[in-house]
């Protein structure tokens, strides 16, 4: 497999994970059929995407990427499209966990 379709796969996969956790919030607790519906596929999608980089990531480096960065981006739509409000601590954790990423993918030899 490229290279970068790996991460492509990963990319995707965070993605359609971010917007089932968006259309989670919209379904109202599944009372809303269509955005339920839609998160299901979309969640589904993502696993079948996170799969795909599993052939080439390995698992441990693959699942911190994948929780890690879906854990950010959710946070951030949380912010921009729900209005939840972020303090202090909220903002350092986020880092915290960007941070995490970034050593596990770039300095841990688990990672290649």
């Amino acid at each position: 497999m490229l290279i970068i379709m790996k991460y492509l796969y990963l990319a995707l996969a965070i993605g359609c994970e971010v917007f089932g956790s968006s259309l989670l919030k919209i379904s109202d607790g599944y009372t809303k059929w269509l955005p339920a519906t839609g998160s299901i596929v979309v969640y589904c999608l993502s696993f079948y995407l996170l799969s795909l980089a599993l052939r080439e990531i390995p698992l441990g480096t693959c699942y911190a990427i994948w929780a890690g960065l879906g854990i950010v981006l959710t946070s951030i739509v949380s912010v921009a499209f729900f209005g939840q409000k972020f303090d202090v601590p909220a903002i350092l954790g986020t880092i915290l966990i960007i941070a995490g990423v970034v050593v596990m993918n770039f300095y841990s030899q688990t990672s290649h």
